[in-house]
């Protein structure tokens, strides 16, 4: 009888073990398949970018990128259509509902009981992930995924958004792998080289600055010895200075030239690295965006209809007491320990509103959709999410979508998270070997199908099953089990009769396969004057 080394004992011990627990649990163990080591991807995500500024004058680099790769021009945002949200539907393949994280802003009392909270920010990160064992993103990033399989990682974002896009950076798995997000990093003694080269972050307000820094941190710093595995860039701009004035505006348009600056930059240092014909490199915006036409100050507005409703507490909470958490274009409303009387009353006041524009709830209501068709239900989820409503009418800049939004920003400004087509719409661009040349992909495509499509190119197994699909038609290597796919567009409706009138929503859904995209949705109370 042969007698194995302890060495050779070990080897085979661990593969053994490996394809045990694979084997029985399937697609939640991590990948083991080493990434493809003669590929390189880069992701550039331009914060807030609407595809219709995309031209040869505003954006010269990415104008001459889309001619060479592929151009989606069906490409959505999940909703709510805002940048923490989009950043995690991105990096992790999956619908807002299942990797747990639904909003820019929401109330999870465990971890503050009085206050809503700022998803990114590291002290409610690290908390989420210490009372769920890890799991405050319940879906494992691109990043971790492609660690744990042996290749090298660099994030490095603008915004704070960074720290969801890979919260776990471990060096004994992944070497070298680092997460930059605005002035921080992980591991923490990563920032200290960036800084001796570039000095601190700039201060906010100087988002263009912000954006060059961030750049030449990844291209001159974390590339130092090479392209890794998977790279992220996040620029701030267009977002930032939309925000503060609108879509169309000169400012914006200059935000617009800043990010195209960058990317020429990212494009320079892959020719220089001589990793041009080895990379993929996607060019993506979170979300679309619209200009304000009217700002709504929901907690006057309920106060003064009979209800609790309170941006905070000062004390503890009260069954039935409202805590309104503003998104932007759209609001989540926590109604204390679920009280369904309160919650039914809200909904019908809303109904009868002239600012809502879509109403999901948590439990069936007649004239609502349920939280999964918005696919933001998870256990954080609120008792009612509103979408504001929306026309496409033209701002002052002569550029259409106009929303009513929340009580934080002024009328005039720009913000995003509704259901409009202007906010759930938003650019892909892709460019590469794996790409074919010179495409447009009409089909619905989504911020969800990146991470597949990135893992398949890598040719990494996704450890669980995703949302997104793989975008097959764009790829050199066409999968015959995909071809000829053909999209499925559907509108729901959902009525409710009033004394006074007929409150009526819609949501229009494409699908391709499996995988569902939200176009848009809006609703109005119709007086019974105008429904007759």
């Amino acid at each position: 009888m042969r007698v194995l080394s302890r060495q050779v004992f070990a080897k085979r011990s661990i593969s053994t073990l490996t394809w045990i627990v694979w084997a029985f649990c399937g697609q939640r163990a991590f990948a083991v398949e080493m990434p493809k080591a003669d590929r390189h991807i880069v992701v550039v995500v331009w914060d807030g970018m609407r595809p219709d500024f995309l031209s040869q004058e505003n954006t010269p680099a990415l104008w001459k990128l889309a001619n060479e790769g592929v151009v989606f021009r069906n490409h959505h945002a999940v909703y709510p259509s805002a940048t923490n949200v989009n950043g995690t539907a991105l990096v992790t393949g999956v619908y807002p509902g299942h990797s747990g994280l639904i909003a820019n802003h929401d109330y999870r009392p465990e971890i503050d009981s009085k206050h809503s909270i700022d998803v990114e920010i590291p002290k409610v990160v690290e908390k989420g992930d210490e009372l769920s064992g890890g799991k405050y993103i319940s879906f494992p990033t691109i990043a971790e995924i492609v660690q744990r399989a042996g290749g090298r990682t660099a994030i490095a974002t603008a915004k704070t958004v960074g720290l969801l896009l890979d919260r776990h950076v471990d060096p004994s798995r992944g070497k070298n792998c680092v997460t930059l997000f605005a002035g921080e990093s992980r591991p923490r003694d990563a920032l200290s080289q960036i800084v001796e080269a570039f000095g601190p972050f700039p201060p906010f307000g100087q988002f263009a600055r912000g954006d060059k820094w961030t750049t030449k941190a990844i291209t001159e710093i974390l590339w130092k010895d090479g392209v890794p595995t998977f790279s992220l860039l996040w620029l701030g701009e267009p977002d930032l200075t939309q925000h503060g004035s609108a879509p169309g505006a000169q400012t914006a348009l200059a935000a617009i030239k800043s990010s195209d600056e960058n990317l020429a930059a990212v494009l320079s240092a892959l020719d220089r690295q001589r990793a041009r014909a080895t990379t993929d490199v996607f060019v993506v915006s979170d979300h679309g965006f619209s200009t304000i036409e009217r700002s709504v100050d929901l907690r006057k507005i309920l106060n003064d209809a009979g209800f609790a409703a309170k941006t905070k507490f000062n004390d503890p909470p009260k069954a039935g007491e409202i805590l309104l958490v503003g998104n932007g274009g759209s609001v989540l409303f926590y109604v204390m320990q679920h009280d369904a009387a309160v919650t039914h009353r809200l909904v019908e006041f809303l109904q009868q509103s002239d600012f809502a524009g879509v109403i999901f709830t948590k439990q069936p209501m007649q004239g609502t959709f349920g939280l999964e068709q918005a696919k933001v239900d998870s256990q954080y989820a609120p008792d009612v999410v509103m979408a504001f409503r929306w026309n496409d009418s033209k701002n002052r800049f002569g550029v259409r979508g106009m929303i009513d939004a929340d009580w934080q920003r002024a009328a005039g400004k720009g913000t995003h998270a509704t259901l409009s087509r202007f906010d759930m719409h938003n650019m892909l661009i892709a460019t590469g070997p794996d790409f074919r040349r010179g495409q447009i992909d009409d089909l619905p495509t989504g911020n969800i199908d990146l991470a597949p499509t990135i893992l398949r190119i890598l040719g990494i197994t996704p450890p669980q099953k995703l949302d997104g699909r793989v975008l097959s038609e764009a790829l050199v290597k066409l999968d015959p089990a995909t071809a000829g796919l053909k999209p499925e567009t559907k509108t729901i409706e959902a009525t409710k009769d009033f004394p006074p009138g007929t409150w009526r929503q819609s949501l229009q859904i494409s699908r391709v396969g499996s995988t569902e995209y939200l176009d848009e949705g809006n609703g109005a109370f119709v007086p019974e004057k105008q429904s007759n």
